[in-house]
């Protein structure tokens, strides 16, 4: 698919239009935040302007209703990442409990800094906010799996897992949303 027109596949866009239908006439734009997830996971982990242009004129919104919501929340990116985003939570309980070590961890096992991609692609580092897993701490996301009660060799054990099936990361377990 084109990055300067995206547009969702059949299975998709009926996904899309089945949440839409959820809502009242003229509370489309209800269905965001589901919606802006779908256009993630389908066009490469991130938001483009022209997709959230696209998901704007899907909801009958303004292309900046849109833009607000994907650059406020974090779970929304609007730059590239790797195939494989790794978010690790830096908040007080996760930090007590080590987080900054993992992110030490990872930054030398991977080459690079929080806010990175490696150079092959498959891998984006980024430090988060709470992600709710205090009693499990210290956590850290990739796609719509938790891993917890990490260590810096448990962390590295979940790369090299991560690097040897090649796959996306997706916050979509399934087509249920």
């Amino acid at each position: 698919m084109s990055s300067d027109k995206p547009t969702f596949s059949t299975e998709t866009l009926a996904l899309v239009n089945r949440i839409i239908a959820r809502y009242p006439e003229g509370r489309q734009k209800s269905a965001l935040l589901p919606v802006l997830h779908l256009a993630q996971s389908e066009f490469g982990g991130w938001l483009s302007p022209a997709t959230m242009d696209y998901v704007a004129s899907l909801l009958s919104i303004k292309p900046i209703e849109v833009y607000e919501v994907a650059t406020f929340y974090s779970m929304y990116n609007t730059e590239p990442v790797g195939n494989c985003l790794i978010e690790v939570c830096q908040t007080g309980p996760c930090w007590l409990r080590g987080s900054d070590d993992i992110v030490e961890h990872l930054e030398k096992k991977l080459g690079i800094k929080n806010g990175e991609t490696t150079a092959d692609g498959m891998f984006t580092l980024k430090t988060v906010e709470c992600l709710g897993s205090c009693g499990t701490a210290p956590m850290l996301q990739c796609g719509a799996e938790y891993y917890e009660n990490l260590t810096p060799e448990k962390a590295e054990e979940l790369v090299d897992k991560l690097r040897a099936s090649g796959q996306r990361s997706s916050y979509m377990k399934s087509a249920r949303v």
